[in-house]
């Protein structure tokens, strides 16, 4: 037997799996370079793709938004970087006075005082004002046009009405637009909520009764609408400048790319690729992953993301353990009624597309899983609640193992994936 651990909440458990059972363990491949992430900073900033240094792009006297990350991506380590673009901004002689710092919260919640301190770091807090974009506030949206996708595009009046917009944020494996980072800081971060939501209804199939677009999920930008429509919307809005940042399984900043947004951006995709994603041989009876603990697991609207990577390794009719703690339940009231309030697919789809939110397609896109495989979730959550969705909730690694062997007995094969939440497994 080998003794296994992984991330739950805030601690870590273990159990036993069977040695001659496990397949391998899936985790990113990244390998340390001995470089600070403040040299990585600097690098990239030095060594722009497809543009001028952010100083050689600017001049005195003009108004500059930079565009960051809202507190629930914090992780990101933007109090690290920003210093660094602020500084090439002074250099370049563009006053403080001069930079808006707004936050591209899409449509998720006001900031605190506090929160916005956590996200400029102590060496700009003083100096600077972070602004919560608002995607319900038309008095500061600015209508700019439809793309071709069909999104009827209103974007932030403090981003279009400045001299330059510079995108910053981070790039990562996204199980809607495919890839995090980039244009995302457009639509959704600051756009209108018709916008966001117009966009993120391209998640979904074209009949009723199609479920999801087989053509979005992590990993996905050649065919996959809602990225397109991102990069369409993008373009009209034509930022000046973009830095993200790459973060490791250790939480370090281990690159980054700088410059054109789109071009930087589909380097760092290509950085993520090489980083996040594993290729097995094949698919297991099993997989048993982790988030990587709090706050990934934080709530369930956060847990999906793990359970999109962890499909990519199992076979259709599989079993997945997926330890999510969920303290915060399940994130969304959306996402919750959609899960609870319906006894088939056909209904919760009728529903998503009489009121799409992004929450509600989560949850149904949760309740579509369940019917492909057999999900087990080690989870505070109710072990009731769920039951009209398909998905078990069970208290420990230990009981949802003996569910799986009571069912297919005890010579399945397994993949463990520690931190399922940002490595996407890819079938040789």
């Amino acid at each position: 037997m080998k003794k296994v651990e992984m991330k739950y909440g805030k601690e870590m458990v273990d159990f036993l799996i069977p040695s001659k059972n496990i397949l391998g363990s899936i985790s990113s491949t990244y390998i340390s370079s001995g470089d600070s992430e403040e040299d990585i900073i600097i690098e990239a900033l030095e060594n722009p793709i497809n543009s001028l240094k952010l100083e050689e792009l600017v001049n005195k006297g003009e108004k500059v938004c930079i565009v960051i990350s809202d507190v629930t991506r914090l992780w990101q380590k933007m109090w690290m970087f920003l210093p660094y673009v602020v500084e090439r901004l002074n250099k370049a002689g563009v006053k403080d006075e001069d930079i808006c710092f707004l936050c591209a919260t899409g449509s998720h919640r006001k900031q605190s005082k506090d929160e916005h301190d956590s996200l400029l770091g102590d060496k700009l807090k003083d100096r600077f004002k972070v602004i919560d974009h608002n995607s319900f506030d038309k008095d500061n949206l600015m209508d700019i046009g439809i793309t071709s996708y069909g999104t009827p595009l209103s974007i932030s009046k403090t981003a279009m009405e400045a001299d330059h917009i510079i995108l910053t944020g981070a790039v990562v494996y996204h199980d809607l637009a495919g890839w995090g980072g980039g244009r995302k800081s457009i639509l959704p971060g600051i756009a209108g909520y018709e916008s966001i939501m117009t966009n993120h209804g391209l998640a979904l199939g074209e009949e009723l009764g199609s479920g999801s677009n087989p053509n979005i999920g992590c990993g996905k930008a050649e065919n996959n609408p809602i990225h397109l429509d991102m990069v369409e919307a993008a373009r009209m809005v034509d930022p000046t400048f973009l830095f993200n940042v790459i973060i490791g399984s250790d939480g370090r900043i281990v690159n980054a790319v700088a410059g054109d947004y789109i071009d930087a951006h589909n380097i760092g995709m290509e950085i993520v690729e090489d980083l996040d994603s594993v290729e097995i041989e094949k698919k297991a009876d099993l997989v048993v992953g982790s988030l990587g603990g709090y706050p990934k697991d934080i709530n369930l609207y956060q847990a999906t993301k793990g359970l999109s990577n962890c499909k990519e390794a199992v076979k259709d009719g599989g079993y997945i353990i997926l330890l999510c703690q969920c303290q915060e339940d399940y994130g969304s009231n959306d996402l919750k009624d959609i899960l609870l309030d319906f006894e088939n697919n056909y209904d919760r789809e009728i529903s998503l597309r009489d009121k799409f939110t992004v929450a509600k397609y989560i949850g149904f896109d949760t309740a579509l899983s369940a019917e492909k495989y057999n999900i087990i979730l080690v989870s505070d959550l109710n072990k009731k609640e769920l039951a009209s969705s398909g998905i078990k909730v069970v208290d420990t690694v230990e009981e949802a193992l003996s569910i799986v062997e009571n069912n297919i007995g005890e010579d399945y094969e397994v993949y463990l994936m520690p931190s399922s939440g940002s490595t996407l497994p890819l079938v040789l």
